[in-house]
């Protein structure tokens, strides 16, 4: 009997495929079903083309069925739409089934795991859902620096990519082509292809240099220049090596270099490569800035800068045995105190716009990601809470919180904040001024500011320069560019932000509880049952004791200082009001106010007012004096509206170390 095609089973559907019409026409039955899943998932024509590689217009042709699509073009239909074909074919030829065996090109048998925590791009790319960033290599290829650094916040992918040149350009007795002929940069052709796999690669990472005394992280640094020895072992025999060479090699392996020899270890493998394999080798190093963060918190900041300094004079300035280098790391630390003379680098912050889309993840693959898992109706919360970095011109989303929003079933929370720590935020917030206390405020609020922002850091000048924490909080993935068009008389100046919900969430975690990490637990919990139930005796013994146990750090403060004191307080209750600062209200702008989430709580308002070496009696006229102007200006008038009818009124006025309040 002659077949009547093949089948191509949707799930439980059964639709068939006229092979007699070599494999292009589709029943009006499949166009329904793929429309009806593109409606249900919520996704447009351009979301189809967009995911598959496919041109719009061609997408309205199929779904018009006035176009009938060769077998792999409906595969990849379907697979933007999270659904998997399955053929089932019925008497018909050898020449035939092996026509239909060549169109299954997009065929996916199951959902790939997602490369959580891996840093090793063979996995990575091999064994879970990968996102292709190795485009990376045909840019810097088409630029031809010969020494690169990348500064990018922790957990956007620097190692991953990092590994993944390491494994493109590294010389080895294994055929590693095979990791790239399905990637992005195979299809750019053989002037790139021609790179793959012909250098020596020099790879250390200083990710986990993080201790407390030079002598350990110095015992470390030996051990990660041994390891990396031991992947060249091929030098230890090497008739076209030196013997003095030979000789530094044994050293390393043995781990008994000092610091002078650890710091010429670039120098030597560099010369000891080039004369072994003919070829100069590449240099990456991977969070080159770790040992110098953790010197500056741990005090032996000079030490680990002399190291790194001599280490990178040695090995990218002036270096004839050095074909490329490539560093990465969340910060650059200042020019004249690391890169001095290194005058063939270039560096790519978050301000440049090239090399922006290969750290993190971009709308697109955040799309594909949605498709993948079968969830696109999920990709508005995810840009709520995880997009809205800007690095350069390249809106990003942070890759970290994404695929653990993915693997966790789409809760979205703060992932990130949980991957480690920036110590050096912490020292920054206790020395904020009242200027910067305001710009915080301001950022939690929702506002963004106009600031100097600059790239290069030298640690020792964070404590002279207490405003250097918004480039901090810029590098290290706190901040986002809104604004960086500006004049060029106002050059070095950027609009500031916060990107999304997860880092509004952490910053109140992370840098209001660290501004208030001198406040004891129970002042803080004491404080905000007192406002709660307009208990006015236990709110002032409690902001009391504690201005009393810290007198000698607020001689000098001023209502700036005492502002951010109480919102840190206030913001901490964001679980049951809506804290905002600085708003206009009625005919003025109150200071803080506690809007009620839930119906049953009081709203509050709060007026705060200072005036240094105030009498006790001084001292009452102002706080009655802040609820005159809460009052007169009517602040209220926003919660009335609301619907709100009781409301506390707080005027609370400091003297150095005195505080006095009225309430209403």
């Amino acid at each position: 009997m002659k077949p009547d095609g093949y089948i191509v089973q949707m799930g439980a559907e059964k639709l068939i495929i006229d092979v007699e019409k070599k494999r292009k026409f589709i029943t009006d039955e499949i166009v329904t079903t793929l429309i009806a899943e593109r409606k249900r998932r919520g996704l447009t024509q351009q979301d189809i083309a967009d995911i598959s590689g496919m041109k719009a217009p061609n997408v309205t042709r199929i779904e018009s069925c006035k176009y009938s699509p060769s077998l792999d073009v409906l595969m990849r239909y379907a697979n933007a739409v999270d659904k998997e074909l399955c053929l089932s074919l019925r008497d018909v030829t050898s020449d035939e089934m092996c026509r239909v065996a060549e169109s299954i090109t997009y065929h996916v048998n199951q959902t790939k795991p997602l490369p959580i925590g891996i840093s090793d791009y063979i996995r990575a790319s091999r064994d879970y859902y990968y996102i292709d960033k190795t485009l990376l290599i045909r840019d810097i290829l088409d630029e031809q620096s010969q020494v690169m650094l990348f500064t990018r916040p922790r957990r956007f992918g620097k190692t991953l990519n990092m590994d993944m040149l390491r494994v493109f350009f590294e010389k080895t007795q294994e055929d590693t082509s095979v990791y790239f002929k399905d990637k992005l940069i195979w299809k750019c052709g053989e002037r790139y292809q021609e790179y793959q796999g012909k250098y020596p690669v020099i790879f250390v990472t200083f990710k986990d240099v993080k201790y407390r005394t030079w002598e350990d992280a110095f015992t470390k640094l030996r051990k990660i220049f041994a390891d990396e020895a031991y992947r060249h072992m091929e030098l230890r025999e090497s008739d076209k090596c030196s013997a003095v060479d030979k000789q530094y090699f044994e050293k390393m392996l043995s781990l008994e270099m000092n610091f002078v020899d650890l710091a010429d270890s670039f120098v030597v493998l560099s010369r000891m490569l080039h004369a072994h394999h003919g070829v100069a080798p590449i240099i990456i190093v991977d969070e080159y800035d770790i040992p110098i963060q953790q010197g500056y918190m741990n005090g032996y900041y000079d030490e680990a800068v002399t190291f790194i300094r001599n280490l990178f004079s040695g090995g990218f300035k002036d270096n004839s045995h050095l074909s490329f280098g490539f560093m990465t790391g969340i910060l650059r630390v200042a020019q004249e105190s690391i890169f001095s003379g290194l005058n063939n680098i270039r560096v790519n912050s978050v301000l440049e716009d090239s090399y922006s889309e290969y750290f993190g993840f971009t709308p697109e693959e955040v799309k594909k990601m949605c498709a993948y898992h079968g969830v696109f109706d999920k990709y508005e919360e995810l840009c709520e809470w995880y997009d809205g970095y800007c690095f350069g011109d390249q809106e990003v989303f942070n890759p970290w919180s994404v695929i653990n929003y993915f693997a966790n079933k789409c809760k979205p929370k703060a992932y990130w904040v949980f991957t480690s720590s920036n110590d050096i935020i912490g020292e920054l917030l206790e020395n904020a001024t009242s200027d910067v206390c305001e710009h915080l405020e301001e950022l939690l609020s929702g506002k963004s500011f106009i600031i100097p922002i600059s790239t290069d850091v030298i640690y020792p000048q964070i404590k002279n320069n207490p405003a250097s924490i918004f480039s901090f909080l810029l590098m290290t993935g706190y901040l986002k560019v809104v604004e960086n068009d500006l004049p060029p008389e106002m050059g070095g100046m950027y609009g500031v932000a916060l990107p999304n919900k997860e880092i509004a969430s952490v910053y109140k975690k992370e840098i209001i509880e660290k501004m208030n990490a001198s406040i004891p637990v129970s002042t803080t919990v004491n404080v905000q049952h007192a406002l709660a139930r307009m208990d006015v005796g236990e709110l002032k013994e409690n902001l009391q004791k504690f201005l009393w146990q810290t007198v000698s750090y607020h001689d000098t403060a001023d209502e700036s200082f005492y502002h951010g004191l109480v919102l840190g307080l206030c913001a901490i209750m964001d679980s049951h009001y809506a804290v905002t600062s600085n708003r206009e209200a009625g005919s003025g702008r109150y200071d803080i106010q506690l809007m009620p989430k839930k119906s049953g709580l009081p709203g509050i308002l709060i007026e705060l007012k200072s005036q240094k070496d105030a009498t006790e009696e001084k001292l009452k006229k102002l706080s009655q004096d802040a609820i005159v102007q809460m009052l007169d200006k009517k602040y209220d008038s926003m919660m009335k509206e609301k619907g709100i009818d009781v409301i506390y009124k707080y005027g609370v006025a400091f003297s150095r170390k005195n505080v006095e309040i009225t309430c209403e």
